[in-house]
């Protein structure tokens, strides 16, 4: 079984910084495009960030200059580094992989949320 697992969610204030970490783990052959999407309450879950496996990034124009994202393949885990944080940025964060788990078989999975919540 494949799992991913947030942690690194919280509160803080305005302006401030955290730096949310997801593992993978179980039976995995490979681990392509790794993601982090958002989902504040009464809104659709939307992508926040996402990294190739060769480190190539995008981000949302909301998030531009404020996040990074960031992968360390070896030890099957991805980042986000969030900077200058704002109260629109509080929401359930969730981690998603493309992963590999046999020659023939590329699945997507989601880890069960951390919750984000940036105080004015």
């Amino acid at each position: 079984q494949v799992q991913l697992e947030e942690s690194g969610g919280g509160l803080v204030q305005a302006g401030g910084s955290l730096r949310l970490s997801c593992a993978a783990s179980g039976s995995i052959f490979s681990i392509w495009d790794m993601a982090w999407y958002r989902q504040a309450p009464g809104k659709q879950r939307d992508l926040v960030a996402s990294i190739t496996s060769g480190k190539s990034a995008n981000y949302a124009d909301s998030v531009k200059g404020r996040f990074t994202i960031s992968r360390d393949n070896a030890k099957k885990m991805v980042y986000l580094q969030m900077n200058s944080l704002k109260p629109e940025d509080t929401a359930v964060y969730y981690c998603n992989a493309d992963i590999q788990s046999s020659p023939l078989r590329v699945q997507g999975y989601w880890g069960q949320g951390t919750q984000v919540t940036v105080s004015s």
